[in-house]
């Protein structure tokens, strides 16, 4: 049985343009994704954060 870890070292072959084209556009998306997902996580918390401060000043007024 082979070590599969000798094979890391190996003699890089080159991807096919379209392939690599392929999975660049698809790590694109994935990063838009989850750029937009944090932008929305983080305003959801802020204005969470504010309903409840709002709400106490209200209550103790």
């Amino acid at each position: 049985m082979d070590n599969p870890f000798k094979q890391l070292n190996a003699v890089e072959r080159e991807v096919p343009k379209e392939l690599k084209a392929k999975v660049m556009k698809d790590i694109a998306m994935a990063k838009l994704v989850m750029d937009i997902a944090e932008l929305f996580s983080y305003n959801l918390g802020y204005v969470i954060d504010t309903v409840i401060e709002t709400r106490d000043k209200n209550n103790n007024t």
